[in-house]
């Protein structure tokens, strides 16, 4: 039996007697398997990627050859490819941070032999475990090694990951005659050259073409979000299958989820936020299983995820790029006839990419100041760098990671992830990080571009990745000149924006001050003295109230009565407090210092309680939203606030007008508490979202 009859049969046994490889396919496992060559392929969504180094790993196997080594970039991808290598008897492991517990029995199979695939995330090539204990058993013996999502290599790919950097020099150090395979489905020409100058100028790219037959695009402008949502409740119900709504941040995936829920729809929010009530892995069972009609999702659900009957994939907001639009959108229709990607847009969308753009990379000071902290240091936590440099924990693990790639920067490992400066000079290259985010702002014009253009919308997403044949598809919305209508009912417009406007958004309780500000003995806040677990009226900026507080606060200098209202509303009919407050105070600000006195006295004026002044500022603070970390945040607080004589000791309501780390709120509360106070409640009219996606 020749190789590639023997392959069919895998195939056969992986996913139905039925079936025979899609074109280009067996030319991508004979190039790895057979010719031991490197390569990178290019394929959409759907095309069978996985099924390529399955059945490659298998092949090698049979001749002899030691584990396969695949880096994939998400634990929720490992967990159905490891489901699907099964079907052919590969045994796949995984390390990663969940499965600590299965660490010692993947060693042993390792060293026996007894594992063919292992999988890990590229993090964990700079993890000192896998390093000194799983890579030295492995390393002389190396099978296959596999490189998903291979664009992430590229500073030009729509997900560049510093830790991919890391892949590029283990396959420079790999043996001649070891095979290399890279997969993606987003990579266009500039992509695809960087990945080639870094894996070898000797890989061979094989590349079909990237048209989605069973998907029919659509644009429609729907510019408050109110709308956006009035459509979904009336649209999606028409929908027979399953479906994703892709959303631009968390917020926006809680709030709409929420509201389809509210109009009866089977819905869920996916999300990397750091809800505890989020299991990611359940959602994405019960989503595969058709138990959740929709999964209402950031890019957390992104590369890998694969539901073959997806019905529609409808972006709540536009993406940041065209490349990444049709990474997103090419989840629907892989194995059904007929299928939608509509794209809603609204007006909030440019003011979200650009944020993302203008955080996509550290600012040099950030690097600079990193550096600074560590220098003449033995090494540091990330926590106590945060200490000293004043960025988010995101921002400084991005930097951390481009700093270790570049050799400025070590880690070790001592009960907890240290990091040291190395002798190594560094000096920031400007240029580069210009031309990346002048790439970004390109192809937002592009995106941008793509909403109102009337020509045929796949082939416009084919010529942005460079397919070698776009051809207008015949079947979107513009091809046909007919689809979905914009047109939704007042009243159901009305109804979102009253969802809007009620909608609870809770201010957590600290338990604990940052572990740079005390001794881990001292860095409990003790049970009583903690606040109770407050509410926000809206979201700052947002549709609804958002744009109200904006105004009052910057330009009116006064919240308009309408927002007190709500407020009241919102603690008398939703919240509920229980105790009830005895009390209102409010935060006290020397740069509006009657802002939020005269808010917090109308609140209590309508819930007939009194308003006390009892907290005073005692030195001016820097505005909270200029510090980007707990450690910043709080240090920033402490000492500037003091209570301003005897007070009650009823349950407080704590007045806000906009709370962005919420530890201004700790603190006052902390010692409202310690001066004799009851429970705090805290209150504001609006939460700073983070833009967390």
């Amino acid at each position: 039996m020749d190789s590639k009859t023997h392959t069919l049969h895998l195939l056969h046994r992986m996913i139905g007697k039925d079936k025979d490889f899609r074109p280009g396919q067996w030319e991508a496992i004979e190039a790895v398997a057979i010719r031991k060559q490197r390569a990178l392929v290019v394929q959409r969504t759907g095309w069978g990627k996985s099924l390529v180094y399955f059945l490659a790993t298998k092949l090698l196997r049979e001749q002899g050859a030691g584990p396969t080594i695949l880096i994939s970039p998400l634990l929720s991808l490992m967990r159905n490819q490891i489901e699907t290598a099964e079907k052919i008897g590969i045994r796949a492991l995984t390390i990663n941070s969940a499965n600590r517990d299965q660490w010692d029995a993947v060693e042993e199979s390792l060293a026996s032999d007894a594992c063919d695939l292992m999988l890990i995330s590229p993090e964990r090539l700079n993890n000192r475990y896998f390093l000194e204990g799983v890579l030295p058993q492995i390393s002389g013996r190396i099978g296959l090694f596999v490189v998903d999502e291979a664009h992430c290599i590229s500073d030009w790919g729509h997900d560049f990951r510093p830790d991919y950097r890391r892949i590029v020099r283990i396959i420079q150090m790999l043996p001649r005659g070891v095979p290399v395979l890279g997969t993606t489905a987003t990579a266009n020409d500039r992509v695809i050259a960087d990945v080639q100058a870094q894996m070898g100028t000797e890989l061979t790219v094989l590349r079909g073409p990237l048209v989605r037959d069973s998907l029919r695009l659509q644009n429609l402008r729907l510019p408050k979000q109110s709308e956006r949502l009035a459509w979904l409740a009336r649209n999606l119900p028409k929908f027979k299958g399953s479906g994703i709504v892709y959303c631009l941040t968390v917020a926006d995936t809680e709030r709409v989820a929420g509201w389809l829920k509210m109009k009866g729809l089977s819905a869920e929010a996916y999300h990397a936020g750091d809800d505890e009530t989020i299991d990611r892995a359940e959602l994405e069972r019960a989503f595969l299983n058709n138990e959740i009609k929709v999964l209402v999702a950031t890019v957390a659900l992104g590369m890998g995820f694969d539901k073959p009957d997806i019905d529609f994939v409808i972006h709540f907001q536009r993406p940041g790029s065209a490349v990444a639009y049709y990474q997103q959108v090419g989840r629907a229709g892989r194995a059904v006839d007929r299928s939608y990607g509509i794209l809603l847009c609204g007006a909030e969308d440019d003011d979200i990419q650009n944020y993302f753009i203008e955080s996509a990379f550290p600012n040099i000071d950030v690097f600079r100041g990193i550096l600074r902290a560590l220098e003449g240091r033995e090494a540091m936590s990330i926590y106590e760098i945060l200490a000293e440099v004043n960025t988010s924990l995101s921002m400084a693990m991005k930097a951390l990671g481009l700093l270790e790639v570049d050799g400025a920067v070590g880690r070790t490992y001592s009960g907890r992830t240290l990091y040291f400066r190395t002798p190594n000079r560094w000096n920031p290259d400007r240029e580069r990080i210009d031309r990346v985010i002048g790439l970004r702002k390109l192809e937002l014009v592009q995106m941008q571009t793509y909403v109102d253009y009337s020509g045929c919308l796949m082939q416009f997403l084919l010529k942005a990745l460079d397919d070698p044949n776009p051809v207008p598809c015949g079947r979107c919305a513009n091809c046909q000149g007919k689809g979905f209508s914009t047109s939704v009912p007042p009243e159901l417009v009305i109804e979102a924006e009253n969802y809007l406007k009620s909608a609870q958004i809770f201010i957590r309780s600290y338990r604990q001050w940052p572990s740079s500000l005390f001794p881990a003995q001292k860095r409990t806040i003790p049970v009583e003295l903690r606040n109770a677990p407050g509410r926000s009226l809206c979201y700052y900026g947002d549709a609804g109230w958002g744009e109200w507080v904006r105004s009052g606060k910057y330009v009116d200098g006064q919240f308009r009565a309408e927002l007190v209202d709500a407020s009241v509303r919102l603690i008398e009919a939703v919240w509920q407090p229980d105790p009830w407050p005895a009390w209102v105070c409010a935060i006290p600000s020397k740069r509006h210092p009657v802002l939020v006195p005269r808010l917090a006295s109308s609140i209590a004026q309508k819930l007939g309680l009194p308003f006390i002044p009892a907290l005073r500022r005692v030195r001016d603070a820097d505005e909270q939203k200029l510090m980007q970390n707990s450690a910043m945040q709080s240090r920033n607080v402490m000492n500037t606030l003091a209570v301003d004589g005897p007070i009650p000791d009823g349950p407080v309501l704590l007045v806000d007008d906009i709370v962005d780390s919420g530890w201004t709120l700790t603190v006052a509360g902390y010692l409202l508490r310690q001066n004799g106070s009851g429970i705090v409640y805290p209150f504001a009219l609006a939460q700073a979202t983070g833009r967390k996606s």
